[in-house]
């Protein structure tokens, strides 16, 4: 359990500073009650977090030398995206992610009040982290940990891991967000999802959930 819980905390931490659910989180919370602003968008991640360990232990159970390989497909091919989109980027990517959070936040405010109370703020908090962290990159990874790892220990290190993104959002954002070298994360990032294919390697087919 150890094992999948630092698996699950790693991999969401380094994946999801500066992403685009994280520039919502702090445009959100510039807007609105940040308390509020945190419990709406740690919801919707837990929630996510809980449906994704969940079709992970779907996957399962298919034959062990399918999902083993699937794994280090998918953990390396990822990683190696990472890497090549880290040699790729400029000063202007946090940007970009920025503004799609900007536009994503913009287009919702039609659909909810004016005058938001307490209960509404969480729920457009809820929604658009939901909507922005659905088939996003760390949820297919999740299915993979939960395919392989102890379920609880991936669901609790996967939340601690968004719950830690989200706390940095909503207290400091605005101005760490100027100071994160979103190439280095995302390189950091593409490392571990290399270093997870590598494990799956080294445990072999046949290695039982830990």
């Amino acid at each position: 359990m150890l094992t999948a819980f630092t698996a699950g905390l790693l991999l969401i931490t380094l994946s999801e500073l500066g992403d685009k659910t994280f520039f919502i989180a702090v445009i959100l919370s510039i807007r609105h009650s940040r308390k509020l602003v945190f419990i709406g968008v740690t919801l919707a991640l837990a929630l996510m977090t809980i449906l994704s360990v969940f079709v992970g232990k779907i996957v399962s159970f298919l034959p062990e030398v399918y999902i083993h390989f699937a794994e280090i497909i998918l953990f390396c091919a990822f990683g190696i995206k990472l890497l090549y989109d880290a040699s790729k980027m400029s000063a202007k990517s946090s940007k970009d992610e920025e503004q799609e959070a900007v536009e994503a936040v913009e287009k919702s405010r039609g659909n909810f009040p004016k005058r938001k109370t307490s209960l509404g703020i969480i729920l457009e908090a809820f929604l658009l982290t939901f909507t922005a962290e659905w088939g996003d990159r760390t949820q297919i990874a999740t299915i993979a940990l939960a395919a392989s790892y102890q379920p609880l220990g991936v669901v609790l290190g996967a939340t601690l891991g968004h719950s830690i993104c989200a706390a940095i959002a909503v207290i400091g954002g605005r101005l760490i967000a100027g100071k994160i070298s979103e190439r280095m994360i995302t390189a950091i990032g593409g490392c571990l999802f290399i270093l997870f294919g590598l494990v799956a390697i080294w445990e072999g087919v046949g290695t039982q959930t830990i």
